[in-house]
């Protein structure tokens, strides 16, 4: 093996193990949890979301471009499966999980992780308070038509997630509100509603299968919908995620072997009967904030999940979901980016609305990938809007009231081409038009069409036209598409 690589694996994986095992045993504790929550708002099993937190952390642990960073089954990703379980059942889930991670190998090999550059901050900021209200959502259930005594636990819960903390930081306060609330219920024999209650808990190790769908075309086309969105999000999140413990731990990330590590994570978890995931936002912090920084903390916390919910199931399944809602409305307060509020009477507005846009359009479809598209569709065209507004156009007269010189500044695309025929005076008497293109940039064919009209509209009242300055690029632009300078020019602008 490579000396360099060597040296490479020790430092990612063995350079601190006291602190990525610790972490991973905090992670794999608040994991478990979630790995439960998560599934219970798929709809599936608890075991399809903690075999997939198992197996997406341990492969992504090998597989991930991003060392410290935690990923397993999601909330985001267990939103927009509810549709396939109710209406298909598991066998599709698994078979559109698989399908998720060829896609996602694909992106990868692709290079599609620089993709990420054209998603602005505000859409970023949408989607994560987005995530965050769904999750909330998501718990509602779990609190309506139940006992006083449901209601009881969920606030003692809450009260010992944030209180906990100023006693000691060492043990991670959702584990203590796990373990309290759990002995409350079992010693006073309270009659709530338990984890065990919502679905069998796996007694043994995942085993190798494979989705039992048949394999044509009827299935692609059900699955593929599904496929296609999780890819976008799982993406999506774990890009941003990168970015968030990016500037955490002050170092950087290979995107596109993550997008690929993601991919690969998922064909494993599909073929061991787990559902598709991605990185988490929240586990993610958790761990760099409990010291984790290297790849062994997320092996670590896979496999001391699995040990767990394996050999101490019993215990697991009389959690009360009092427990889980309150952990779960802990992680949607963490999620959610609180200073945006603040931030939307002091940003410009047109960062507000993708933010705000980006919410509403993800809550109310219960799709982020529909969320996040539109934030970008709106960002492009206020970007449009905005560089289409400096496009600055003088004119002076010379050589004696004989020439009209036109200085055209700024950038020519669809945005901007109508200002551009705009500025121009057409009905002015006059020998000769010059216009100055030297500090002008073409774009695209519809500023081509914009010069061409300015062009033809000059010829027709009887001046001289002179193009002067283009750039390099604009001209090649021109030379392939303008029409103005073809003979049959006049003809054509006319329509015929």
């Amino acid at each position: 093996m490579h000396p360099m690589s060597l040296k490479k694996i020790r430092e990612e994986w063995f350079s601190n193990v006291r602190g990525d095992v610790l972490a991973g045993i905090v992670v794999a504790l608040a994991l478990i949890p979630e790995a439960i929550a998560f599934s219970i708002i798929a709809g599936v099993d608890p075991k399809v979301g903690l075999y997939a937190s198992f197996c997406i952390s341990v492969v992504i642990a090998i597989a991930g471009g991003r060392p410290g960073m935690i990923s397993a089954a999601t909330g985001a990703m267990a939103l927009l499966m509810v549709t396939l379980v109710k209406d298909h059942g598991l066998q599709y889930l698994l078979a559109a999980t698989l399908l998720t991670g060829v896609l996602q190998i694909l992106a990868g090999a692709l290079r599609l992780g620089v993709l990420m550059r054209f998603v602005s901050r505000s859409v970023v900021t949408g989607f994560v308070n987005a995530l965050a209200i769904l999750i909330f959502l998501a718990q509602l259930p779990e609190l309506t038509n139940v006992s006083w005594i449901v209601y009881a636990m969920t606030a003692a819960g809450l009260g010992i997630i944030y209180l906990f903390p100023y006693v000691t930081k060492t043990i991670p306060s959702p584990l203590i509100c796990i373990v309290v609330l759990t002995g409350i219920s079992m010693y006073m024999g309270l009659d709530i509603r338990t984890v065990g209650d919502m679905g069998e808990l796996p007694d043994s190790l995942p085993v190798f299968l494979i989705p039992d769908v048949p394999f044509n075309l009827e299935t692609l086309q059900i699955i593929f919908p599904y496929a296609a969105t999780l890819t976008v999000v799982g993406l999506l999140e774990s890009m941003m995620t990168a970015s968030i413990v990016d500037e955490l731990t002050d170092t950087t990330s290979n995107r596109n072997r993550e997008c690929a590590g993601q991919g690969i994570a998922n064909i494993a978890s599909g073929f061991l009967g787990g559902m598709a995931g991605c990185a988490m936002i929240g586990q993610s912090v958790i761990n760099v904030k409990s010291g984790g920084r290297g790849r062994l903390s997320a092996f670590a916390a896979g496999v001391i999940l699995l040990i767990m919910v394996v050999f101490l199931g019993p215990w697991v399944k009389q959690i009360p979901m009092a427990a889980l809602v309150a952990v779960m409305i802990m992680v949607s307060i963490g999620t959610f980016n609180w200073a945006s509020i603040k931030g939307l009477a002091q940003h410009p507005k047109t960062s507000s609305i993708v933010m705000v846009a980006t919410v509403i359009v993800v809550v109310g479809t219960h799709d982020l990938a529909k969320g996040v598209l539109v934030g970008v569709l709106l960002s492009g065209i206020f970007f449009a809007h905005k560089v289409g507004r400096v496009l600055r156009i003088t004119s002076e007269v010379r050589e004696e009231g004989t020439v009209r010189a036109y200085t055209v500044v700024g950038q020519v695309f669809f945005a901007s081409a109508e200002n551009f025929v705009k500025s121009f005076d057409f009905k002015e008497v006059i020998e000769r038009v010059q216009i100055d293109v030297s500090r002008a940039r073409f774009w695209d064919i519809s500023a081509v069409g914009a010069l061409d009209t300015a062009v033809l509209k000059f010829r027709r009242e009887g001046a001289e036209v002179e193009v002067i300055g283009m750039d390099e690029a604009s001209t090649t632009l021109v030379d392939r598409f303008a029409i103005h300078d073809k003979p049959d020019a006049m003809d054509r602008l006319m329509g015929h």
